[in-house]
């Protein structure tokens, strides 16, 4: 039997106004008081209530109390308890979860005659379950309300019941006013309350009515309630699809309601709120249609086209509830409860455009943050450059990524295939400072890298000769050489650079190539450091290097002023800062990183310079350039080109020298070289950056690099050898060369297929591989195929350049499938690449005796230290800016012992 309410409601509704629903005569009590969400909303509602939780209960744990600073709430095992202990309440709230909510409101119905209000948290009820809640609560005249919702709060009686609404400070946004809001959302309860109080509209009741399947206390009550509450004078109401509940309400009192949710109409599922289904006659248009029918209004009320009545409007978007309120009640002769008190228009405490020009709309003023936050924000505004998170970075990179799908990796967001169209001064750039180099830089890190090439009479040649001459293989040869190049070898050209970090950022700079920047605001004090009183040989030859190739630096400029001789040091700080800048201003790198660039240009030009036998290096020249060319005219690609392969590149040669250094630059943070290069860093510590040698990080990518890494190159290169050899190839570049590549590789996968099974029969399981093929694997495709050699072959092919090896290499993975040796196309990889582009260069200086198999096993193994040497630096950057201290180490847990 249904107890009898108030209205003509034909089911029990007992509160016959909003002043009723929370009041300072109200006790509460809390079920699952110590949960987690409760534990954190109580204690600010019972304080901004003056004391309304007379107990809690949390099962096992009775005895305990929740702290609040108006004092401890007890609690107890289950309600009867707290009855007993001579506690009386008429309010439940229940943050159960949802199986053990209709048991919850069961308890309290059953034990206490004195219970009128429940007020439900818990979300996702399931739809039995709220029945038997609704049953219970009209056989017993509880009004429940709920689920799914935020409980409720009074402005005038500072009561607040069940969850957070207006957040840690109801009283920031819970104003005494004039309107009543009745939200299905909890969370836009407390920002419509603000929404209106800036606006100069305070609130009475404000009631989060949640928006599960079944809503308790729903728009026909509040309707009800509304209009017999004194205080009240309209409504706001933020409804969302699902459920008939505002089309049977009936307001006496003028109204604004939000209604969103159109684009549910097209599910066919609840989203979020439980209760907003789509696909029936109850989706966001006909609530739409419903109100204007009952303002009298025929269509949508917007700033720009307000339309209204004195009965209400109809709003899609919470911004304009306010403005929309204002005219209603203007129409009705009724003022704002009290002078607006700002706007919630967004207010940037800082930003940046990143250079963009933002139109008005978007480029929205910067304010002064509210103290203490305006001067921490100062604090960060001055300084300079970034400062990353430290965190775990085994198996992780904030450099690089390996797209797992397409097998294409990618350095600082730019894809391995771009890279590769790109110049090798441009990779030096994204290495490091994490964007391409653009035409302006180039000649910076030309000079920078080319003054450091030759090598003449230092001990890092002597080292890389000495273990050149010991039979090494290249990468333990560049160690050697790297090995020397410690931190005081650049302690000089470090310090300068913060110096000048310093002074140009105090100066105002934003532009380094900003040839109109006033040089006199730059500070000179303390600079002596960066002079000398007699000419500096190394420093005229790089000034004069950078203004042959046209460079343009601030830094460069205003060190010639200086009183007496810039210091090689001097002029290589300037020049990498003036790299730096630009990523150092926008906060892209971090100081570490813009002051480490001078130790990274000298090893980048030193690896290089040590990869060329000593005998090609000489005083003023290098590898047949002398060292006015090399510093003022030579790509880096010539130069890395040259002291690989020992001669000057044809056009088209350095076109496939430079597209396999973009292609090799990384391949992401899983990589055994990259690993070596990020350990090193961690056996350093990477939070202590002064104590890591970049040199040593190099030398530890280089010690995890070996013949399964660049000699794959060399194996191809051995193969194709071997497979031409009585080809009678004059020319590999010719298409008409003579030779029937399908016969040729119909040959080879006979032979393979032979040596498989002659293995196999043999009882063997090490079956060698075809150097070249068979990797990535895309095991659900009939014809694989690598992205890097795709590209490779079609710029190529638009260049109208053939090479005849490469050719070769797509017909054999073709014969073996023929010969039944695959299951399905092998790929052409990308280490078959090297070898075809590295051998047509120099087949026929092979063939002409000009050029030894052991140098071209050194430079297809050398090829590829060259780009990873700048993908390893990246790493070794990124490790030392964000990576924890022996991070690389793997848990005891995962090891194990082998007998």
């Amino acid at each position: 039997m249904v107890k009898p309410g108030i209205g003509d409601f034909k089911y029990h509704v007992g509160i016959g106004s909003l002043a009723q629903i929370a009041t300072r005569e109200d006790r509460v009590c809390v079920l699952n008081i110590l949960g987690g969400e409760s534990s954190d909303v109580t204690p600010v509602s019972h304080a901004y209530s003056g004391g309304n939780v007379v107990f809690g209960t949390a099962p096992g744990k009775g005895g305990q109390v929740l702290a609040t600073p108006a004092g401890d709430i007890p609690v107890y095992n289950n309600v009867r308890e707290g009855l007993q202990a001579g506690h009386r309440f008429n309010c439940g709230v229940v943050y159960l979860p949802p199986s053990a909510a209709r048991d919850g409101v069961a308890e309290l119905i059953r034990v206490n005659p004195e219970l009128k209000k429940v007020f439900i948290i818990t979300e996702k009820i399931s739809v039995h379950d709220a029945r038997e809640i609704r049953a219970m609560g009209q056989q017993a005249g509880v009004d429940i309300f709920g689920a799914n919702g935020l409980g409720v709060a009074d402005s005038w009686n500072r009561v607040r019941i069940g969850g957070a609404l207006g957040g840690d400070a109801p009283s920031d946004s819970l104003k005494p006013g004039s309107i009543a809001i009745f939200s299905n959302s909890g969370g836009f309860s407390t920002t419509i309350a603000q929404y209106l109080r800036m606006s100069g509209w305070g609130t009475t009741t404000v009631i989060s009515s949640g928006k599960d399947v079944y809503i308790h206390y729903a728009a026909p009550e509040f309707a009800f309630a509304l209009a017999n509450d004194a205080r009240s004078k309209a409504a706001v109401l933020y409804c969302e699809p699902g459920g008939y509940y505002e089309h049977d309400a009936t307001f006496t009192k003028p109204v604004v309601a939000c209604v969103v949710g159109r684009w549910k109409s097209k599910l066919t599922r609840a989203v979020g709120h439980a209760g907003a289904m789509a696909g029936g006659e109850d989706d966001a248009l006909a609530k739409e249609r419903w109100f204007m029918q009952k303002f009298g209004v025929d269509g949508l009320f917007t700033p720009e086209a307000p339309v209204f009545s004195t009965r209400g409007a109809v709003v899609t978007n919470i911004a304009h509830i306010p403005v929309a309120l204002a005219a209603v009640m203007r129409a009705n002769a009724t003022l704002p409860d009290f002078e607006p008190e700002g706007s919630l228009a967004l207010k940037p405490w800082f930003g940046a455009d990143a250079g963009l020009s933002l139109p008005p709309v978007l480029a929205l003023p910067v304010v002064q943050a509210l103290s203490p936050y305006g001067e921490q924000i100062t604090a960060v505004n001055r300084q300079i450059g970034s400062i990353a998170p430290r965190q775990a970075m085994k198996d992780a990179s904030g450099a690089s990524q390996m797209d797992a799908q397409t097998q294409v990796s990618s350095l600082h967001g730019v894809s391995m295939l771009h890279a590769a169209t790109q110049p090798l001064e441009s990779l030096v750039k994204l290495a490091l400072l994490h964007e391409l180099g653009e035409a302006q830089d180039r000649p910076l890190v030309a000079a920078a890298i080319a003054a450091h090439v030759n090598l003449h009479g230092t001990p890092e040649l002597a080292a890389a000769q000495a273990a050149r001459d010991a039979g090494n293989a290249p990468n333990a040869v560049l160690a050697a050489a790297a090995s020397i190049v410690g931190p005081k070898r650049q302690q000089a050209a470090r310090d300068a650079a913060k110096r000048l970090i310093d002074r140009f950022a105090a100066a105002g700079l934003t532009q380094a190539y900003d040839e109109s920047f006033d040089l006199g605001r730059v500070d000179i004090e303390g600079c002596e450091s960066l002079v000398r009183a007699t000419p500096d040989e190394r420093a005229q030859a790089l000034l004069a290097g950078l203004k042959a190739r046209g460079a343009t630096s601030v830094f460069v400029r205003w060190l010639q002023t200086l009183p007496g001789h810039p210091t090689a040091d001097a002029v290589l700080a300037a020049v990498t800062t003036t790299l730096a800048w630009g990523p150092l201003a926008s906060k892209r790198i971090s100081r570490l990183t813009a002051e480490s660039l001078p130790w990274w240009m000298t090893l980048f030009g030193t690896l290089i310079g040590a990869s060329a036998d000593a005998a090609r290096h000489q005083d003023g020249c290098f590898g047949g350039f002398d060292d006015a060319a090399l510093l003022g005219r030579c790509s880096l690609g010539e130069i890395a080109f040259a002291a690989l392969l020992g001669r000057s590149p044809a056009e088209a040669d350095l076109f496939a020298f430079q597209t396999l250094i973009g292609l090799l630059l990384t391949n992401g943070p899983g990589a055994i070289s990259a690993q070596g290069a990020k350990g090193a860093v961690s056996a350093d510590g990477p939070e202590a950056p002064e104590r890591v040698q970049l040199n040593k990080a190099l030398v530890g990518f280089l010690t995890h690099t070996g013949f399964t890494h660049g000699g794959n190159g060399y194996e191809g290169i051995a193969f194709l050898s071997e497979q031409f050899r009585d080809a009678a190839l004059a020319d590999p570049s010719d298409p008409a060369h003579g030779v029937d590549l399908h016969a040729l590789a119909a040959q080879t996968a006979a032979h393979y297929a032979r040596y498989k099974s002659e293995r196999k029969s043999a009882g063997s399981l090490e079956i060698a591989k075809l150097p070249g093929v068979n990797h990535p694997v895309f095991k659900d495709k009939p014809v694989n195929h690598d992205p890097r050699e795709v590209f490779i072959a079609e710029l190529l092919e638009r260049r109208g350049e053939y090479n005849v090896f490469h050719a070769y290499y797509r017909a054999l993975v073709q014969a073996l499938f023929d010969a039944g040796v695959s299951r399905n196309v092998y790929c052409v990889n990308v280490d078959a690449v090297i070898a075809a582009l590295l051998l047509k260069m120099l087949w026929q200086p092979l063939q002409r005796g000009d050029f030894a198999a052991a140098d071209l096993e050194t430079a297809a193994f050398t090829i590829f230290l060259y780009p990873r040497m700048l993908g390893c630096a990246a790493e070794v950057d990124d490790h030392m800016n964000r990576g924890r201290n022996m991070d690389t180490r793997t848990p005891a847990s995962q090891c194990r012992f082998v007998a």
